[in-house]
């Protein structure tokens, strides 16, 4: 692996070194970090079945009612004429969320991705100022508490506000956890644990299709679903802070212990080791006046950053869940449908973990590249007729389309987390995600648009995707270039380049004047 994704060279402890080159000491991907992030990436699996619960649980059966001598039924009468005519034990067959209640079941999944968008806004910054390890556990076992709540809800009222709080602590713990598969390692491993980050969130939905098909009555499958983040919480217990943020926070001697600590189980001698001491204003305590998000807004590098990666964000989602429940009408067995949507996305990892490390692609031009190519697949749809038996399918495009935004996803993920200062990265991971479940949200809106059109929606999905696709390579390229720990070192050449122009560089003066 290392010549993939690093070198194991270890540079002799001196003192004073920067986070780096301690890394090197300490071992960038040594035997421990393995373990740690193997914790961290399995527990994807356990907050992909969070996610993908009420596809089963809210699967709707065939169903009949009997009439009543010609009169209409009333919602209280409804559930003595209903005949389930399909072997399904879910909320709907429980609570009767048929005709007028239908719309409950989408509420509750509504509700859940309500709960991500606060969460990554919530938990992003949150994490930035009290520390990645108590957020991260703190929402990990609420998740686990609301999702028996879940499992366990005596009324679809109870099932719809836990599915909320679920939400909202996966939407905040799934950040935090990214980052900290990144900061426990050394740079050059960063798009080897962020792309298994997001391969096994996929393996984690076909394993919940896997499931769903062992276990059927819906309780069950929430409570055995959710199980498994009990096993996950034990063994991130014994997880450390980030050194990482440790050090950006100007907490050095800490930071120090960790990595330390890293070494003697990594099997290193290390005993000695020293960083650089940073001052309390370059170590992140914003005396400046803007934390977390404002820093976001206020600083001209990071602002226009934002905006493009924003953008970015969104258009991978709206691409993202658009093509899939154009895919999701497909027939078959429910369970292998879940299966097949979560297995599509598998090959675009290997392909992340080829290009983004090679110099003539990198981060910035792979990213651009996938999400031109998911566009143009949308493109090419709107030139095959609707039903061809051949190969060559709409079915097929838009699987070839998700597959492409798939990987531009996974490259945003590790490129967005490279391009922020350590001291401000979850809260930029966090406002981007916002912008993400934005187009999720709009995405099942977009299919609509085909009583205007049958090509409309690949229309938008093309013109989404093509246009962040060429938004994105205005942003630096990162690959090879040092980490940023702290708002000033966005002001070197190799951190300040985005849309640049003789302005952006004044204003960028400007503004380091100002919050000295």
């Amino acid at each position: 692996m290392s010549f993939l994704f690093g070198g194991d060279a270890k540079p002799e402890i001196r003192p004073g070194m920067d986070l780096e080159e301690a890394f090197q000491v300490v071992g960038e991907f040594g035997p421990y970090q393995k373990r740690a992030v193997a914790v961290l990436v399995l527990t994807q699996v356990y907050m992909a079945c969070q996610s993908m619960l009420i596809v089963l649980v809210g699967s709707t059966p065939e169903y009949r009612i009997k009439q009543h001598d010609g009169v209409p039924l009333s919602q209280q009468e409804l559930p003595q004429h209903v005949i389930f005519t399909e072997d399904i034990d879910s909320i709907v067959t429980e609570w009767f969320l048929i005709k007028q209640q239908a719309y409950k079941v989408s509420l509750a999944g509504s509700l859940f991705f309500a709960g991500l968008l606060v969460g990554n806004v919530v938990f992003g910054p949150l994490s930035d100022k009290i520390g990645r390890r108590p957020v991260y556990l703190t929402g990990l076992f609420f998740e686990v508490v609301f999702g028996y709540v879940t499992a366990l809800a005596p009324s679809y009222e109870v099932f719809a506000v836990s599915r909320l709080l679920v939400g909202l602590m996966n939407g905040g713990i799934g950040l935090v956890c990214f980052v900290l598969t990144q900061e426990y390692v050394g740079k050059s491993y960063w798009a080897m644990t962020g792309t298994f980050t997001s391969m096994t969130f996929a393996v984690g939905i076909a394993l919940f299709g896997a499931l769903g098909y062992f276990i059927r009555p819906w309780r069950s499958l929430a409570t055995v679903a959710n199980s498994s983040g009990v096993l996950f919480f034990l063994l991130s217990v014994t997880l450390p802070e980030s050194p990482r943020w440790l050090y950006s926070q100007g907490r050095t001697e800490r930071a120090e212990q960790v990595l330390r600590y890293i070494a003697l189980r990594n099997g290193n001698a290390a005993n000695h080791l020293t960083l650089q001491r940073v001052g309390a204003a370059k170590a992140g305590h914003h005396d400046n006046g803007g934390t977390g998000v404002l820093q976001l807004v206020i600083h001209p590098v990071l602002r226009l950053r934002t905006m493009v990666l924003m953008y970015v964000w969104y258009a991978c989602s709206l691409v993202y869940y658009g093509l899939t429940l154009g895919a999701s009408e497909t027939s078959g067995s429910r369970y292998v449908n879940v299966a097949m949507y979560g297995l599509v996305e598998l090959p675009a990892y290997p392909l992340c973990i080829y290009f983004i490390n090679k110099h003539w692609a990198g981060r910035r031009k792979s990213m651009a590249s996938f999400l031109c190519l998911a566009g143009s697949a949308c493109l090419c749809t709107m030139f095959i007729p609707e039903n061809t038996g051949t190969l060559l399918s709409v079915t097929s495009l838009a699987l070839l389309g998700k597959l492409m935004v798939s990987a531009a996803f996974n490259i945003a993920y590790v490129y967005t987390s490279e391009l922020y200062p350590t001291v401000i990265r979850n809260a930029g991971l966090g406002v981007c995600s916002m912008s993400c479940r934005v187009g999720g949200i709009l995405a099942p809106f977009v299919p609509s648009m085909r009583a205007l059109h049958t090509s409309m929606p690949f229309t938008v999905f093309c013109l989404s995707g093509l246009s962040a696709g060429c938004l994105g390579l205005l942003l630096p390229e990162t690959l090879d270039g040092p980490a940023g720990d702290t708002l000033e070192e966005l002001s070197s050449p190799t951190h300040s380049r985005v849309l640049e122009s003789k302005a952006l560089l004044y204003e960028d003066d400007e503004w380091r004047s100002n919050h000295k």
